[in-house]
């Protein structure tokens, strides 16, 4: 992987108030490597009475179709994934990669879909990943960081944290994708660049893995709220019928190689400790994919394997999602998860 880009002059001012989630945040857009193109990144720092200059460091990479803002700091009842790490004493990070969220679009998104191959595959968006985390890094004065990383998250960081072993402490990998060990019978199918996700197609991600007769995990008043600010991600999401937001087709893409036995990252080259943490629900992250990345994980000095009852693939967003944060927190402290 080529060295991020490190001149000051590609790294833009903090922009206040534009796009923060609380009055203590701060927003960055930070240029990547395509050129005129920005990542957007979010910072709280913590809330904890501690000397905030060693406070350790998290950065949040999201997963295939929603950003930083609807994942790691929207909240349920006033309170976030991020805000139960600030009050442990970290300082937070979320990063949206091109093509969603904060971040700038790439330029092939305002063509049609089928002008281009998938866009944000993990080669892509591992570049992106450094990108932030050196950017981070320079800013807080600290070598190190780690990552909590959700689905398709965790192929680009991932691949991030075999190249970079160095600036990595620990990771937490949350519903990861693994490699299956046989391909799907039928021929791997190529995306588009890009593809669109209608309110009704998140709904689905909620509902269709919970066994028949178990309590709903996401209250439907609760993902209004969300799915409002879904919508509002992508400002030209009103505009289609129905409303949708435009996303990269590379994540998606990734997820399909993996299950065709094509994994875009060497589980072998990661070096820091690691948990891997999944819903009992989780029809993405299956026992065999998990015992598969497990045991591939061959490299690490510490790993765990932790199934969270009543969960599926979205338990970070989930009336279950409080055993989610305590386990990642836990792990990320030193400390055994339950």
């Amino acid at each position: 992987m080529r060295p991020a880009e490190q001149d000051p002059a590609h790294v833009l001012s903090p922009f206040g108030d534009a796009g923060a989630l609380d009055v203590r945040e701060t927003t960055f857009r930070v240029a990547s490597h395509h050129r005129g193109q920005s990542l957007f990144l979010r910072h709280l720092p913590p809330t904890s009475a501690i000397d905030q200059a060693q406070a350790p460091i998290v950065l949040y990479v999201h997963g295939a179709t929603f950003p930083s803002a609807l994942s790691v700091a929207h909240r349920f009842d006033g309170r976030s994934w991020r805000d139960e790490l600030c009050a442990a004493g970290f300082h937070v990070w979320g990063l949206d990669f091109l093509g969603f969220g904060g971040a700038d679009r790439y330029t092939a998104m305002g063509a049609a879909a089928d002008a281009d191959r998938s866009l944000g595959r993990a080669e892509d968006a591992s570049r992106q990943i450094e990108t932030a985390v050196r950017f981070i890094l320079a800013r807080q004065r600290q070598s190190r960081l780690s990552l909590i990383a959700h689905s398709w998250g965790t192929i680009a960081a991932g691949r991030f944290a075999g190249h970079c072993p160095d600036l990595v402490e620990r990771l937490v990998w949350f519903g990861p994708i693994a490699r299956r060990e046989i391909a799907l019978a039928s021929a791997m199918p190529q995306l588009p660049a890009w593809r669109l996700i209608t309110l009704q197609d998140q709904w689905n991600r909620f509902v269709e893995d919970v066994p028949a007769g178990a309590a709903a995990v996401l209250q439907r008043a609760a993902f209004e709220t969300w799915g409002r600010n879904y919508l509002a991600s992508d400002p030209q999401s009103g505009e289609r019928a129905p409303a949708a937001v435009k996303v990269p087709s590379g994540p998606q893409q990734d997820i399909i190689a993996a299950w065709h036995g094509e994994l875009a990252y060497d589980p072998k080259a990661i070096t820091a400790p690691i948990a891997i943490l999944r819903g009992e629900w989780d029809s993405l992250t299956r026992d065999a994919d998990a015992k598969w990345l497990f045991d591939a994980l061959t490299a690490t000095p510490e790993k765990l394997d932790i199934k969270l009852g009543c969960g599926t693939h979205l338990m970070h967003l989930e009336d279950g999602r409080h055993r989610l944060h305590s386990a990642a927190r836990d792990f990320l402290s030193g400390q055994t998860a339950a």
